[in-house]
């Protein structure tokens, strides 16, 4: 392949992607048979997720498919639907045309299984949206599960109706059902901006990029997600609810629920706050993501009312603080601050407070000259600031003068106007201005011996540690010299919700030893505190203290982890995220 074809296919690649990346927020929506049972069968609630019921409860075919003579959402209104998100802010929406119980939620002629043919609803609500995003502005989207179906013999996942796995003919299901659906999809509802594919399981690389191939000879604007499988998307999707620890240089997504479950359960009221989802979508933004919210409509094709209440809140805050969202890039810090996050536009540095600084914001390592401090609440109000450099200590510091109370909520975001077009950042691992030094993971030298399963995980975080002769070390500047707190932050398993298998499991026990600025700290990894925010809602975090270290000098200081015996009793083993250092 010539350069220059290369160089045409990456101009097509980023003219393909450019609405995406400037959207930054889209609505989720699964909708299904799933939505009449709504998480209880035969009386009997079921854990896990709504739409998930079938293979949970292990609903035979002939069972669940009655389900579909009962399907008749009369108040279903696409243009309703398309106003909350509209209203939200969101961009475009993502809509399950099948999910994996196999049940088609448009009118297909592969299969009688779909809401036209065999539901007294009889209506094709894809074909409803499509008008209603063409009129609004939005770009509809479909999921499509192509691997999972449990409605079908030669797909994944359905082993009580067909227990004989040596029968199953997966390409078969792959040539005779995924892709002429797929092909319906991309033909029949005009101009689709993605197709979202799930669970991959055990696609062969051919096969997912077959399919890839095969979406864009339809559609060659259509975006296909990384959920295809095997690399061969168009952007990384994150685990679900999952949020990475720093920026990542790829395309990415996290798609996420605004309570517990995707598909409508009767039971599930822990809705997640609007401020919380709002710190969740300036921290994914932040990052270089794209957040893709979740709504489950009822049966009736109902949005519940505390999800639109809360999407509400949500777009008002976003329609005053767009310019810090929308087509921004991602923080030059390659750290995650307790106090919020940054975001980049050319000539633009946008600080987001999750928390409040008081009246005086301190930020270390921008090496750009600043010319103007707002707040985006404030836009006419100029704020005062000083910028200094400490050559000795090599420190770079702003310092902004703010109102006493914060102008937003719940987050209030600082604008400054910068020389040149990119923020220019120092990155060394260094003493933050509050004093503290995070010794983050994805900053470790890492030396494994063979056989290691240690490994840096997407979201940032050390996992499979389970040989002792593994280290992880850090090199830092001190700045201000003083003594320091030392404790280590680890992470427990994804919390599931209170029907589920189990809420963060995380195992203790280790015996570590952690050697810094000539001394050392021996101890047994416990649980101090458990540490749940926006940013660890699923992913707990769990704080162990070490002791305390002294540095009675500004420099450059090293610190390592030395374990002396790792507990694999429950085979968690220790997750870190990792070492913080606060002053005393």
């Amino acid at each position: 392949m010539s350069g220059e074809t290369i160089g045409q296919e990456a101009v097509s690649q980023t003219n393909k992607m450019a609405w995406w990346r400037e959207a930054k927020f889209g609505m989720f929506i699964h909708w299904g048979l799933y939505a009449i049972p709504a998480g209880v069968w035969n009386g009997k609630e079921i854990p896990g997720i709504g739409e998930w019921i079938m293979k949970r409860a292990q609903v035979p075919i002939a069972e669940y498919a009655k389900l579909a003579e009962q399907f008749n959402p009369v108040r279903f209104n696409s243009r309703e639907w398309v106003e909350v998100a509209k209203n939200a802010g969101m961009k475009y929406i993502v809509i399950t045309a099948k999910h994996h119980d196999g049940f088609c939620m448009y009118h297909s002629k592969v299969s009688k299984y779909n809401i036209v043919d065999a539901t007294p609803f009889g209506r094709d609500p894809m074909k409803e949206l499509a008008e209603a995003c063409a009129e609004a502005g939005l770009r509809l989207c479909f999921y499509y599960s192509q691997t999972q179906d449990w409605y079908e013999k030669d797909a994944v996942g359905n082993d009580w109706d067909f227990p004989n796995a040596e029968e199953k003919q997966f390409e078969r299901y792959l040539e005779e059902k995924v892709k002429p659906q797929v092909k319906e999809l991309l033909t029949q509802y005009g101009p689709i901006g993605l197709i979202w594919f799930d669970t991959p399981m055990m696609m062969t690389s051919e096969q997912s990029i077959e399919l890839a191939e095969y979406v864009r000879s339809i559609q060659p604007d259509c975006i296909v997600n990384g959920r295809v499988g095997n690399g061969f998307g168009d952007y990384v999707c994150l685990g679900d609810n999952e949020t990475p620890a720093t920026s990542l240089t790829a395309d990415w997504e996290t798609c996420a629920t605004l309570n517990h479950t995707w598909g409508f359960k009767t039971n599930d009221h822990d809705w997640k706050s609007p401020e919380t989802i709002i710190r969740l979508l300036s921290d994914i933004v932040s990052k270089n993501g794209t957040y893709l919210l979740n709504v489950g409509p009822t049966a009736e094709g109902v949005i519940p009312e505390p999800s639109v209440n809360i999407l509400q809140e949500v777009g008002q805050w976003l329609s005053r603080n767009e310019a810090a969202i929308r087509g921004t890039t991602a923080n030059p810090f390659q750290t995650e601050y307790e106090w919020g996050t940054v975001t980049l536009k050319p000539g633009k540095v946008f600080v987001h407070f999750f928390s409040w600084p008081g009246e005086i914001f301190s930020l270390r390592g921008l090496k750009n000259v600043v010319h103007k401090a707002s707040l985006l609440a404030m836009p006419d109000r100029e704020l005062e600031f000083e910028q200094a450099y400490d050559a000795e200590a090599g420190a770079y510091t702003l310092n902004v003068t703010l109102p006493s109370e914060a102008p937003d909520h719940p987050v209030a975001v600082l604008a400054l106007d910068i020389d040149g077009l990119t923020a220019a950042a120092d990155n060394s691992l260094a003493q933050r201005a509050d004093g503290s030094v995070v010794l983050e993971a994805h900053r470790a030298d890492i030396r494994k011996e063979d056989g290691s399963k240690l490994a840096l995980s997407r979201a940032g975080v050390i996992t499979g540690w389970f040989q002792p002769s593994d280290r992880l070390s850090w090199t830092f500047k001190a700045v201000t010299p003083g003594q320091f707190r030392v404790d280590l932050i680890s992470m427990a398993e994804k919390a599931r919700d209170s029907l589920g298998e189990h809420v963060g499991r995380w195992e203790g026990g280790h015996e570590l030893r952690i050697e810094a600025a000539g001394q050392q700290l021996s101890f047994t990894v416990e649980e101090q505190e458990r540490i749940v925010t926006s940013r660890s809602l699923y992913f707990h975090r769990v704080r162990s203290s070490a002791g305390v270290i002294e540095i009675d000098a500004p420099g450059e200081y090293n610190l390592e982890i030395v374990p002396v015996k790792l507990n694999t009793e429950q085979g968690l083993g220790l997750k870190l995220v990792s070492v913080n250092l606060q002053p005393v």
